[in-house]
């Protein structure tokens, strides 16, 4: 069963959607730029049985606030804080995406919060060309364009620590990678998981959206691996 609720944090209201073993181990979820919590729902229940599962809408998405202020570290704050007034002192945590560069960002700011990281299809943080959205007439309901282009700024020029804190990650981490259908560079899926210590990198040949394009794929790899 999967529940949706809110929960006031001092910047923002962060909706999420909880399920799984009320008793289990947490587990938190972090979608992809544009994407909400109902994203992860082609891969639950099976990645984690055994787990009590936060998929959360990232600021700007879904049923989450909208800010005046948006950004990567912006929404690691949020995750903390999600954590703090959950009470949630340790976690797994996986992340796709944009997902993945927060929980990444979260892993190091706060290692002693994360016991096991998944990123899935996520390049070292390097400067890339600039690419501006492709927005449309209308706002779509489900994320703010405001908040598209600061992300995609951040992304594009990257703070050069974000690299360097790569190493201070004491997770157990999973590196999931997209393959040559992919558009993100696969050398560079391959220098983060070199970058961080405790990591192993597994490809899987789906392009850059693993769990929704190979879902069966997903959960044979990252399931065993999030098993308590």
């Amino acid at each position: 069963m999967t529940t949706a609720r809110t929960v006031e944090l001092p910047e923002v209201t962060l909706a999420y959607r909880e399920s799984g073993r009320p008793d289990g181990p947490p587990l938190v979820l972090l979608h992809a730029l544009g994407e909400r919590a109902a994203d992860w729902d082609a891969v639950l229940p099976d990645l984690a049985p055994d787990h009590h599962v936060y998929a959360l809408d990232l600021r700007g998405h879904g049923d989450s606030g909208r800010t005046a202020r948006y950004g990567l570290a912006e929404m690691r704050e949020d995750v903390l804080a999600f954590l703090d007034a959950l009470g949630l002192a340790r976690i797994d945590l996986v992340g796709h995406s944009m997902g993945g560069v927060v929980a990444h960002l979260l892993a190091q700011a706060a290692p002693d919060r994360v016991g096991r990281l998944v990123l899935e299809d996520i390049p070292a943080p390097y400067p890339r060309p600039a690419s501006g959205p492709a927005e449309g007439a209308e706002e779509p309901a489900h994320f703010d364009w405001a908040m598209v282009r600061a992300v995609k700024a951040q992304i594009d020029t990257p703070d050069p620590a974000w690299r360097e804190g790569l190493t201070r990650i004491t997770a157990r981490t999973l590196v999931v990678a997209g393959g040559a259908a992919s558009h993100i560079p696969q050398e560079q899926i391959a220098e983060l998981a070199r970058l961080i210590p405790d990591c192993r990198l597994v490809t899987i040949e789906a392009g850059h959206l693993v769990h929704s394009a190979r879902p069966a794929e997903y959960v044979a790899v990252v399931a065993p691996f999030l098993a308590p």
